[in-house]
């Protein structure tokens, strides 16, 4: 068994933490500073995004919903959104499985 806690983990900003990365999926934690954002993205393996302290805003289209602690949102493999930060925001990102069909890496 691993274990991390999360919210006392040192993740400085544009620096993502990979905590785990194994075929069934891969765990990252993201530190995004308040006013910052993920600009429009999207990644190839479905994405499970919970926010862990802070609060954001995820746009995509027209739609947008904010959250914070216990905000997750869950996004099909391409999926295109932007996540913004409303406050300094720590975010764990689940990706799976790893790499996603069509992602570089899996070439």
């Amino acid at each position: 068994m691993d274990t991390w806690d999360i919210s006392s983990l040192d993740v400085q900003p544009h620096q993502p933490k990979v905590l785990d990365s194994e075929a069934e999926g891969r765990a990252i934690v993201i530190q995004l500073p308040a006013g910052e954002r993920l600009q429009e993205h999207q990644v190839h393996e479905r994405a499970w995004l919970s926010v862990i302290s802070g609060a954001i805003e995820i746009a995509q289209g027209n739609d947008s919903v904010a959250g914070g602690p216990g905000l997750l949102a869950i996004f099909d493999p391409n999926e295109r959104r932007e996540v913004r930060a409303t406050e300094d925001a720590r975010l764990l990102l689940l990706l799976g499985p790893w790499p996603g069909v069509g992602h570089p890496s899996a070439i």
